[in-house]
Order: structure tokens, then C-alpha cells, then sequence
């Protein structure tokens, strides 16, 4: 008769995990962490905060857009799912350096920052035109309307 390893899944481990060592280099995750960190000017949303002496402190606006950006890349897109991210996967509880915020921060941060996002992407375009990323033949951003076969009633305008 064949004998086997004994296992159970109601036992629990501890596994130490540190999450500057989750970020490992040459990955999207990495890039973005070093394109926030270092090259965005975030002082675009400090005028969004009054809070210098009575208020509680607020999430830094640097891990709201790490994680709502690497969740975007991942296709999660309900702040219900980023939040629960946070909480559940190694890689956004690294990036947001365990910060846990609840899903209604995420959504009321994504909602309020149309504004920012314009100067944000410039400036994301600034550091790839200095790494030589964007290939400086064409680039072009608009809102052209191509032709379908799709029923007006149903596409909307």
C-alpha cells in the first residue's frame, strides 16, 4: 500500500515578508514605484488636504496612486477590489507599504482627481520623452469618431 506525506490545511504559518523585497526589479511594478516616488511632482494634490493641525492625517497621495494605478494594470477597476487587494495580495500591501485604505478613500481619491490626472500625464510624458521612450514620429491623443456598423440607439452618440 503507498504511503504519503500527511497535510492539512487548517494549519496556519508565519511567513515574514519584506515588502521593499516584493518589488523586484525590471517589473512594471518596480517602474511605476520609481516614476512616483521619484520623478511626479505630487504636490498637485497638497491643496486638496486642510488638515495641518486638527484633522486626523490623510493617506499620502503617492500609495493611493500606486495602488490604483498597478490595479488599473491589472485590469481591477471597483475600489471594493483594490481595497480588497490591499488587504490580500503581498504585492499591493508592498507597494502601499501595508497602508489598507478602505474602498471608499480609493473611490472618493479617483473621482476627485480629474484635474490632477492632465498635469500627471504630462509629466509622464515628460520622463518618457527624456528616457527616449515615446519614438518622436507621431503621437497623437484625440477623440476622432470612426464609422460602425453598430445601432445608434444602442452606442449612444
Amino acid at each position: 500500500m503507498a504511503k504519503y506525506k500527511p497535510y492539512s490545511y487548517a494549519q496556519g504559518m508565519f511567513i515574514p515578508v519584506v515588502f521593499k523585497e516584493q518589488i523586484q526589479k525590471g517589473t512594471f511594478e518596480y517602474t511605476m514605484n520609481c516614476l512616483v516616488d521619484n520623478e511626479l511632482d505630487l504636490s498637485i494634490f497638497d491643496a486638496r488636504f486642510n488638515n495641518d493641525e486638527t484633522d486626523a492625517p490623510a493617506y499620502d497621495p503617492r500609495i493611493l496612486l500606486k495602488i490604483i494605478l498597478l490595479a488599473y494594470s491589472r485590469g481591477i477597476t471597483s475600489s471594493r477590489s483594490i481595497a480588497e487587494c490591499c488587504e490580500k495580495n503581498v504585492l499591493f500591501m508592498a507597494l502601499s507599504a501595508n497602508s489598507r485604505p478602505h474602498f471608499t478613500t480609493i473611490a472618493s481619491f479617483i473621482s476627485s482627481m480629474d484635474k490632477e490626472v492632465v498635469a500627471l500625464f504630462l509629466q509622464v510624458l515628460l520622463v518618457c520623452d527624456q528616457q527616449n521612450l515615446i519614438g518622436r514620429e507621431m503621437f497623437a491623443i484625440d477623440g476622432c469618431k470612426l464609422p460602425s456598423n453598430a445601432s445608434k440607439e444602442w452606442s449612444g452618440t
